[in-house]
């Protein structure tokens, strides 16, 4: 299967990241690396649930109070309550969000509508724990449950970011495949992501490929939605640098018959050097896309875990 690897993905995010002056207080919270990076291969769909809502710029600041299951919105001095306004505006915006196609969201973190997690709710003592979840973020959560979401403040984390990263891509490239309704296209798109997925959980991988394995024998419409599900579980699962060298070992299995015994000395001296974290991941990939190519491995030349994302992200970078 062949996807444009950068043609430009959708995604949401919370307008302020983008520099747009929607806050409480008139400002902004522009995050660069969304608007200097990202924005060459995402097109950004800004969401700001407080102004979308119909409230005012500048505003009174608002906050989470009561049962963290179910907190209300209510502004900080006043106590006027937002939270029926804002759910029903969100039950809305989220419906309207499908016809974006999105391929993840990033929202702003600690924010009473748009936080992911860890928002400050305040309970009858007016004493905050950061349990919450803001109000948009929980209907969009509910609405699309599969979907790459993240936090700009969790972005920081190298780890993190390229996971989340890797997961809108894999997530862009999975719905070329579902739109395409075809065995064939589940059968490729499986095949083309086997290491990938191995790096992140070796028995979801096989599980997919038990899932992959019903075709011909159930409804294709219930194999490929078992598929999309499993296949965003396990892509929230990080991979390690355990789950990472035993891939990259499994990879140069490919190679055996034809490595001189430099070049397989070479291979391993990388990929230990990269297990005891004193080069980055990148190092021993780049070894394998060149013996990939130099040894005419089709099959390995078709494995997306040898290059997920535009190199020029630089998202394997970090030891």
């Amino acid at each position: 299967m062949v996807i444009d690897m950068y043609e430009k993905i959708r995604i949401g995010v919370s307008s302020c990241l983008l520099g747009n002056k929607v806050r409480y207080d008139g400002g902004h919270k522009h995050d660069r690396y969304l608007t200097d990076t990202l924005a060459d291969y995402f097109d950004f769909v800004p969401v700001c649930p407080e102004v979308e809502c119909g409230l005012s710029i500048p505003r009174e600041a608002m906050r989470l109070v009561g049962d963290p299951a179910a907190p209300r919105l209510v502004t900080n001095k006043s106590g006027i309550d937002h939270t029926d306004r804002m759910n029903a505006w969100a039950e809305k915006r989220v419906r309207e969000l499908e016809r974006e196609e999105l391929c993840g969201f990033i929202f702003k973190n600690r924010s009473p509508s748009s936080g992911m997690e860890r928002v400050k709710v305040y309970d009858h003592n007016n004493i905050p724990r950061s349990v919450g979840v803001g109000l948009f973020a929980r209907a969009f959560k509910k609405h699309f449950p599969l979907l790459p979401v993240e936090e700009e403040g969790r972005l920081y984390d190298m780890l993190l970011r390229e996971n989340f990263i890797e997961s809108v891509f894999v997530y862009k490239r999975w719905r070329t495949t579902r739109a395409s309704k075809t065995p064939g296209s589940l059968i490729s798109f499986h095949t083309d992501h086997k290491m990938l997925l191995r790096a992140h959980n070796e028995t979801h991988y096989r599980e997919l490929g038990r899932i992959v394995a019903r075709l011909g024998k159930d409804d294709p419409a219930r194999i490929f939605s078992e598929y999309q599900e499993l296949l965003m579980v396990a892509m929230k699962l990080q991979p390690t640098v355990k789950k990472h060298v035993n891939v990259l070992m499994h990879i140069m299995g490919y190679f055996k018959k034809v490595l001189s015994s430099d070049e397989k000395q070479e291979i391993l001296e990388v990929i230990e050097q990269f297990k005891n974290h004193y080069v980055p991941l990148i190092v021993p990939i780049t070894l394998l896309n060149h013996y990939t190519r130099k040894y005419n491995q089709p099959y390995l030349a078709s494995q997306y875990y040898l290059k997920p994302h535009p190199t020029e992200l630089k998202l394997r970078n970090h030891a």
